[in-house]
């Protein structure tokens, strides 16, 4: 008859509860709080494959990425980060199901038969089960699925951001290399003009004052060798440490030279960009996570009914141990009623970390429409400096040409000789220079534009 009672009044202190309180909310679509978007102020052609690097037609950089995803340690900890919120979303699940547990007691009580005592045996099974009538529970599993989900693309961006690191560690490896190399022809020009302006000293058609500036220029190129020397070291040291190497055991690297620029890339719709970069869609997930930690929060105020079951054997003796048991089965509803505002400020509390979220997701899309919009207006802008500075570079050469006849007719002086040529060889380093962030600059255009792709899995340790 209780039983009865219960199952009648149940329906009723359900319908009762969701009046007062109100339903949580369900999980609903979530938009960033930006103004619609327009398209992208420039666009290329050309589609930017999920594994980026490879646009570059660069089998040394291929290898090069390829080892980096599954040799690094930092990727490599992001990998078990993943796996970390896995386990926090099977830890959440396992709350649907009935914890079961068992006990075994035996002692001994002295004196006897003076007291009441002897052997004393005990076995027990208990199982207790949290029925989730309002989906508290699996709101809180949603909002680890969400998270691991979200730790997923955390370990994408980390890809994706150590594929470009490795590209431009090679690049500057590249061309800290040329730069060595013209440094070296530099040096072999200056000591050619040395010798023969000292030739020409002899003859008194100079004077030592040319020959001490032009020590001044071969000493200076010398000095650029060295700092070229070490830039070639520390880009290795890098490089090794990015593949997951000690610095002294970095494999030997080919002697590449820079690749040329890939044809300017396609933006694509920005809402495009939003559906695939992978640090978009962890903003985007953390702010569901963030909604079903809301949810479970209000889901809170509701009755919990919880169900118990025991069974237990106790005896003098091992022999007649399970001839007796003893059973509980216990149903429990118990719902708030006065808390002091805690469960409201808990409600309070998570719906402004929602909001929070919310306006982070938001600035990541700007930050990622900036990105990719500050790549083109650099690339762009990149090419045109760079033409300047060849036509630079040829002019250069022809006028240090010209002083040199003229300086060799006696028309010219020495000094207007060496300032032409200290120029000429800055420009020939400046252009090495703007190449190589060229490329870099396309290397942020590509990792703001790609989507996440699926890296290697790490290596167990």
């Amino acid at each position: 008859m209780k039983k009865r009672r219960l199952l009648l009044w149940l329906p009723l202190l359900c319908f009762t509860c969701c009046g007062i309180y109100s339903c949580a909310p369900k999980l609903q679509d979530v938009e960033a709080p930006i103004d619609e978007p327009q398209e992208f102020t420039y666009s290329g052609d050309d589609l930017v494959p999920d594994k980026w690097w490879t646009a570059f037609d660069d089998p040394a950089l291929n290898l090069l990425v390829e080892t980096g995803l599954e040799e690094n340690l930092a990727l490599a900890g992001n990998w078990e980060q993943f796996r970390a919120a896995l386990a926090v979303v099977r830890r959440e699940s396992s709350y649907l199901w009935p914890a079961i547990g068992a006990s075994a007691q035996t002692a001994r009580s002295r004196p006897q038969p003076d007291f009441a005592g002897g052997e004393n045996f005990q076995l027990g099974l208990s199982a207790s089960y949290e029925v989730d009538l309002w989906g508290r529970i699996q709101s809180g599993i949603e909002a680890e699925e969400f998270r691991a989900q979200a730790t997923y693309y955390d370990y994408q961006s980390a890809a994706m951001t150590l594929s470009a690191e490795i590209s431009n560690a090679w690049y500057r490896l590249l061309t800290a290399r040329k730069q060595l190399e013209l440094a070296n022809k530099q040096i072999e020009t200056n000591e050619n003009i040395m010798r023969l302006i000292r030739a020409r000293f002899v003859g008194g058609q100079i004077r030592a004052v040319d020959i001490l500036r032009q020590e001044q220029l071969l000493e200076s190129t010398r000095n650029q060798k060295i700092a070229y020397e070490t830039q070639v070291e520390l880009f290795e040291n890098e490089l090794a440490v990015l593949l997951g190497s000690p610095p002294q055991n970095l494999m030997e690297l080919p002697k590449d030279s820079l690749p040329g620029l890939p044809p300017l890339p396609a933006t694509g719709l920005p809402l495009e960009l939003i559906r695939r970069r992978p640090d978009v869609l962890q903003a985007y997930n953390l702010v569901l996570a963030t909604d079903r930690d809301m949810a479970q929060a209000i889901r809170s105020k509701f009755p919990q009914l919880s169900l118990n079951v025991q069974g237990q054997n106790r005896s003098n003796d091992y022999n007649s141990l399970f001839q007796n048991w003893a059973y509980t089965l216990a149903g429990n509803i118990a719902a708030p009623i006065f808390y002091a505002g805690r469960i409201r400020a808990e409600v309070d509390r998570t719906e402004a970390l929602k909001n929070r979220q919310l306006y982070l997701y938001g600035q990541t899309v700007l930050t990622a429409f900036r990105e990719v919009e500050d790549a083109m207006v650099r690339e762009i802008k990149q090419k045109e400096q760079l033409e300047v500075l060849q036509r630079r570079t040829e002019l250069a050469e022809k006028t240090s040409r010209q002083l040199r006849l003229e300086f060799l007719n006696g028309i010219s002086e020495y000094l207007d000789v060496l300032l032409t040529l200290d120029q000429e060889q800055q420009l020939e380093r400046d252009i090495l220079e703007a190449r190589q962030s060229l490329l870099e600059i396309r290397v942020a255009l590509y990792r703001a534009l790609a989507g996440g792709f699926e890296p290697e899995r790490p290596a167990e340790p």
